[in-house]
């Protein structure tokens, strides 16, 4: 059985990034079910590449891939940091440069990290907008963490362990709806039942 193509946008402009652990963690969740290739597309190692051309075609060719990453992705994994209420400069590049059909009809799961809980309100103000004209499919659950549910040594929230897990069982409840393979093992924990609805 083929694996499910997991398209994950880091969207920090940083290497290390709380963005990242989060993003590493709703892919971790979505894979404990499925079958899944991941393509990590970390934008604090393309920002060169992205930076360089106005256009796609005019792209080096690892900005190239991370394009054709997303465009033939079973599901993307959108993360961002929050900078000044919004999603990073750099992360609304790369989605400028991606075509406009590219992501029609695909799940998204949406996350994002911020500097306290009032910028949580960026999952739905910023980001189901952006994806909503790319006519994505959002994952209901979206996922946002503050300092205090992240540490360096990954996920210190138990509150933020248990919206991954709700938002990864709706990820994978739409792929097997949109693109059906072989049954495969249901997500551990309390997000069973969800996975199976």
């Amino acid at each position: 059985m083929s694996p499910y193509r997991l398209a994950v946008v880091v969207g920090s402009p940083s290497p290390a990034s709380r963005t990242k652990l989060l993003a590493q963690a709703l892919a971790d969740a979505v894979a404990a079910a499925l079958p899944v290739r991941v393509q990590l597309i970390e934008l604090a190692t393309l920002a060169p590449q992205l930076l360089a051309g106005g256009e796609a075609r005019a792209l080096a060719p690892p900005a190239q891939a991370a394009l054709q990453a997303l465009a033939q992705a079973d599901l993307v994994i959108a993360a961002t940091p929050v900078y000044k209420g919004s999603y990073t400069g750099l992360f609304k590049h790369l989605f400028d440069l991606l075509d406009p059909e590219a992501l029609v009809g695909r799940p998204v799961l949406l996350a994002a990290t911020g500097g306290s809980d009032r910028h949580a309100l960026v999952l739905d103000h910023q980001l189901r907008p952006l994806f909503a004209f790319f006519r994505a499919l959002s994952v209901p659950s979206a996922v946002y963490a503050s300092p205090t549910d992240l540490s360096e040594a990954g996920l210190a929230s138990a509150a933020l362990q248990a919206r991954i897990g709700e938002a990864a069982a709706q990820a994978v409840a739409l792929l097997r709806t949109l693109r059906p393979r072989a049954p495969a093992a249901p997500l551990p924990g309390p997000a069973r039942a969800t996975a199976s609805a």
